[in-house]
């Protein structure tokens, strides 16, 4: 099986440090920085993960080739972000959709930053007839010829109206309550410690479409990839699972 996974990628950097006083020239906690660690983040997460899930896959990547990068300010002893701050936070947009290759799967991890429009996905899903996204845009009529759709309980709510007649297989993550498919929710088969939140909903869709091609299975995958986000989510920073 040959796959394409195509989206915005970025640098996702973590500072960690201490806060023991204020500043005196503004109320605001002074940041002592104490170690920093960097990872690949968004798309480049989603093929992270399946390339570490699925070693001897044929996987091909395509993405911006700006540098956009994402510094968090953690506080050290309760992980708790104080500030994140995002450089060079647009990329600009793909232009070569025509020469895409055959492939039996298409993966968009679309994270709103210009690398993909409203059309180069509709020309994706059309093209291609088996398609997976995760976007951060509005979702409409291009949308509407994707095989499935992975996206969060917050962003769901704001496209519920535009998604009734999306006809494919809509999965909604709502945290520790779950997942939602079919009219079903899928609770976790355990309760997580949450270190960090970042780049677990990556995580989770690279586990869905891993399981997915293997089975066939929508809730095998949903089960599957909820055990891959509860593993990213007790672990610091953005993180591959294994």
């Amino acid at each position: 099986m040959k796959i394409l996974i195509i989206g915005d990628s970025c640098i996702d950097k973590f500072i960690y440090g201490e806060c023991n006083r204020i500043c005196p020239e503004a109320p605001v906690p002074v940041f002592n920085p104490i170690s920093s660690t960097k990872n690949e983040g968004m798309a480049k997460n989603v093929f992270n993960n399946l390339k570490s899930l699925a070693p001897n896959w044929d996987i091909d990547f395509i993405t911006n080739s700006n540098q956009i990068i994402k510094t968090r300010l953690v506080d050290i002893k309760t992980n708790q972000m104080i500030v994140r701050i995002d450089d060079n936070d647009k990329c600009n947009r793909f232009t070569d959709l025509n020469k895409l290759e055959e492939y039996d799967a298409v993966i968009i991890s679309d994270y709103n930053k210009g690398f993909l429009k409203e059309e180069d996905i509709k020309y994706i899903t059309e093209k291609y007839p088996l398609t997976f996204i995760d976007s951060k845009k509005i979702f409409g009529e291009w949308v509407m010829k994707s095989s499935f759709i992975k996206i969060n309980q917050p962003e769901y709510e704001k496209n519920k109206e535009n998604l009734i007649n999306y006809k494919g297989q809509l999965i909604v993550t709502l945290g520790e309550k779950g997942v939602k498919w079919n009219d079903i929710t899928y609770p976790p088969s355990r309760q997580a410690e949450v270190s960090d939140l970042s780049g677990a909903g990556d995580t989770f869709f690279a586990g869905l479409i891993y399981e997915y091609l293997k089975s066939k299975s929508i809730t095998k995958s949903i089960t599957f990839a909820q055990d891959c986000a509860l593993k990213a989510v007790e672990k610091k920073g953005v993180v591959v699972i294994k």
